[in-house]
């Protein structure tokens, strides 16, 4: 294979030329550096294409497109190493201590030991010989942040397919766990954890009923490792029960209610067929398993809530009406219309989780802070709630400012706070190891020089089950870069 140019010169392609020539985008070819970097895929695509075109063969040439996007360099994977197991007893001493269970303490300490907080009290702390003390003078102590409905770890950049794993096929996939697809090494998670965001629940995406949310720590080497409960609550997407209107929605009213009726009828039988299975081994043990179903019985059973997505008032209605008469434990998650149900929510004991504050309202007539206020009616109408950042993975980190933007709304600084911790927490089955600093929980918090709520503050130090986790991330690392370009401090 020869190209010929202006003159009648000739000359053989180089391999990102005749990787170009077969439909192979060459998507670093302004980057001479990375070139450099990754010139063995490329080296590699070259000679998988020569020999593609001896061949003729199409699978060749796929795997020249897999070395050019194995070569990609936003695919490049965390460099933190997580945090060694705690060793010795830690106590930090001289501390203002933020609880969230109970009212702040001025000047205290924090002893943990073996990953559990041990103590929790005022003034001075004698520690014995064998114990590290952090003197935390004039900084702030809190518990870990807890995102509460996200998909970090499951995706990485969005626009590389690829890089994304946060639905399987099909309609009905109760038998997913998302911890199984869960990036340990995703870059996304030092970003997020430096911002004091210390655990997750993360949710699988698709179909009307898409698997198990699991909570896990942001820290560790696998995932077995990083995993606090694989079976947080079954998924369930709650699909529009009335048609709506706007100009980008091309279907008919008519088409959007069959649609609706048979999303609704897939769920139902779904439940239906759990149910007959449950009997049915409960009758014969020797019935065969069938996972799918087996997977649906915690809920069903009661054991683990059901999360059920719902935004407008009417889904809410309609979603705590059907799991009231399958007697499931319902958490609604999105919500956005939640201060039309308040009544509804509070005879139930129904918990909203919030997707975000830093919104749109859900309709044109509503006031342009009614996703600033909501958090503040749900407290004010004793709804039990949370706040969760409803952003894509590479902006979790922006989590406390949610709960900020409430608080500048009305809502009170400290249940701001306990929106992303303890309430989370408590919402996510966690709350009796989880989300505040107490005697007989994880020692997973935080040290800062101000409120996490502040995008002033800073997070000095992180402690993830008493194990130091470090905070790093590659945002940080180009930030030193170009400041060094540039000549700045």
């Amino acid at each position: 294979m020869t190209w010929t140019f202006p003159f009648g010169t000739t000359r053989r392609p180089c391999a990102g030329e005749r990787a170009q020539a077969h439909g192979v985008p060459r998507t670093t070819r302004t980057h001479p550096t990375i070139r450099r970097a990754s010139s063995w895929a490329w080296g590699f695509a070259s000679r998988m294409i020569e020999m593609s075109e001896r061949i003729n063969t199409t699978a060749l040439t796929i795997a020249a497109a897999a070395a050019l996007l194995i070569a990609s360099p936003g695919h490049a994977q965390s460099l933190q190493i997580p945090g060694r197991p705690q060793e010795k007893a830690i106590a930090i001493v001289n501390a203002s201590i933020h609880p969230v269970s109970s009212e702040s303490i001025e000047r205290g300490f924090v002893v943990f030991r073996d990953g559990i907080i041990t103590e929790v009290g005022a003034g001075a702390y004698a520690a014995a010989a064998d114990t590290t003390v952090i003197d935390a003078a004039g900084k702030h102590v809190y518990p870990g942040l807890i995102s509460a409905d996200t998909t970090l770890g499951l995706s990485e950049i969005q626009a590389v397919r690829a890089t994304n794993d946060m639905s399987e096929t099909g309609a009905i996939t109760s038998e997913v766990r998302a911890v199984i697809a869960v990036n340990p090494d995703s870059a996304l998670i030092p970003v997020t954890r430096a911002n004091g965001i210390l655990t997750a629940l993360v949710v699988p995406q698709g179909g009307v009923i898409s698997g198990y949310a699991s909570t896990i720590r942001l820290d560790g080497w696998t995932n077995e490792e990083i995993t606090i409960a694989d079976r947080t609550g079954l998924v369930v997407r709650w699909p529009n029960v009335r048609p709506r209107t706007a100009w980008w929605i091309e279907e008919s009213e008519e088409e959007q209610l069959r649609r609706s009726k048979e999303s609704l009828g897939r769920i139902d039988r779904a439940f239906e067929e759990a149910a007959a299975y449950r009997r049915a081994r409960s009758a014969d043990p020797t019935f065969p398993i069938d996972l799918r179903l087996d997977s649906m019985l915690p809920a069903l059973d009661g054991h683990v809530p059901v999360f059920i997505h719902a935004g407008d008032a009417a889904q809410i209605r309609s979603a705590i009406a059907w799991a009231n008469r399958l007697s499931l434990r319902p958490i609604i998650v999105g919500g956005a219309e939640a201060d039309q149900c308040l009544d509804l929510l509070k005879v139930h004991d129904v918990p909203v989780i919030l997707t975000g504050t830093h919104r749109m309202p859900p309709r044109s007539d509503m006031p342009h802070d009614q996703p600033f206020t909501l958090p503040l009616r749900l407290h004010e109408a004793g709804i039990r709630f949370c706040i969760a950042s409803g952003e894509e993975p590479a902006h979790e980190r922006s989590l406390p400012y949610h709960a900020a933007k409430s608080a500048a709304y009305g809502l009170p600084v400290d249940v701001a706070l306990r929106s992303v911790t303890l309430s989370a927490a408590e919402i996510i089955g966690a709350g009796s190891v989880l989300g505040s600093l107490e005697p007989g929980k994880y020692a997973t918090l935080i040290i800062t020089d101000g409120s996490p709520l502040e995008i002033t503050t800073h997070i000095l130090a992180a402690y993830i089950d008493g194990a130091e986790v470090d905070l790093d991330n590659k945002q940080k690392a180009l930030d030193r870069k170009y400041r060094l370009r540039y000549g700045q401090p």
